[in-house]
């Protein structure tokens, strides 16, 4: 069996303010470790997806993508790559055309989870800055959260996201409009505790990992408790990780059902990460991360997966 690990080109054009991830090491070391680990039982090779990348595999004969494409453009840019190998007849891990065109749009993927009985924090779409009318008819009170419906990696949620008054709102608006792909989504701010939860499987054959908790009390007393870019890029040591996170059995099995319950409504496959903040013991779904990261110990599903021994070789060929 012969498993091609499928990658591209970290996306480099970054906005203003938006430096500071280094994706490039991040995917370096994810493949190493990846390749590495299936190695040890399958011939194993690194593909670079581009133009030609249906006629590299058909050569290749591959069996197998073990998919870590991103995509570079495109509003369903993670769907792309799934399309392709599907229209070639390849199989691919990770979810579907579907399931990635879902998560990686916040706004369809909270109308789905609206739909399904996921509880997410009420929103609007804006497609204009005249659309902020509609506020006047949701109950939907500052402080909001201000961000892209398409962006990943704290990309469009910075700290200044989180408006207090019409006036910061309307500006704010304005300015992503100008930046990314509208709908802006205008979210209803969950002010609680933070969580991450790594599903692995598909429909009701699903693993919970430990829950990871994200804590944001060591953060400097100016910076709003939120996981904004700044946050992500700038302040990693002042962020604090907890896992298995310290919660009660009826708290934690209400996580764990909303999160499945997410994972299915989107219908993705594999494995996925579900984001959640916990208001009144009520957990409500941020958003998914349909192809989240893997670099051992460092991305958030691997720490989750190392706290219940399931080791990097386990979860890469779960």
């Amino acid at each position: 069996m012969k498993i091609a690990i499928l990658i591209d080109e970290p996306r480099v054009s970054y906005l203003p303010g938006e430096e500071g991830l280094n994706e490039d090491l991040q995917k370096r070391k994810t493949v190493k470790n990846l390749k590495e680990v299936l190695s040890k039982r399958f011939e194993c090779s690194l593909v670079k997806a581009d133009s030609d990348i249906i006629s590299k595999l058909q050569n290749e004969n591959v069996s197998l993508v073990f998919n870590l494409c991103n995509g570079i453009r495109g509003e369903t840019r993670q769907a792309q790559i799934p399309a392709i190998l599907e229209f070639s007849g390849i199989p691919y891990t990770g979810s579907s055309i579907l399931g990635h065109t879902l998560a990686i749009n916040k706004n369809y993927a909270c109308k789905v989870f609206k739909g399904s009985g996921v509880t997410t924090p009420e929103f609007i779409s804006i497609y204009d800055k005249d659309d902020l009318m509609q506020l006047r008819n949701k109950e939907i009170k500052f402080p909001v959260l201000v961000k892209p419906c398409d962006e990943g990696s704290g990309r469009g949620i910075h700290q200044d996201s989180l408006v207090y008054d019409f006036r910061s709102l309307k500006r704010k608006v304005q300015q992503e409009l100008r930046l990314y792909n509208p709908p802006i989504m205008v979210t209803e701010y969950i002010k609680g505790r933070e969580f991450t939860v790594g599903i692995l499987g598909n429909g009701n054959n699903l693993k919970v990992l430990p829950i990871l908790e994200i804590s944001f009390e060591a953060l400097p007393d100016d910076l709003a408790k939120f996981y904004s870019f700044e946050v992500k890029a700038n302040y990693a040591d002042k962020t604090i990780f907890r896992c298995p996170a310290p919660l009660d059995n009826k708290l934690k099995t209400k996580i764990e059902n909303t999160a499945k319950k997410a994972y299915n409504a989107l219908s993705l496959r594999d494995y996925a990460r579900v984001d959640v903040r916990v208001k009144d013991d009520t957990p409500y779904v941020l958003e998914v991360n349909s192809l989240p990261g893997l670099q051992k110990g460092y991305s958030d599903i691997t720490k989750m997966a190392s706290a219940c021994n399931l080791a990097m070789k386990a979860l890469s060929l779960k």
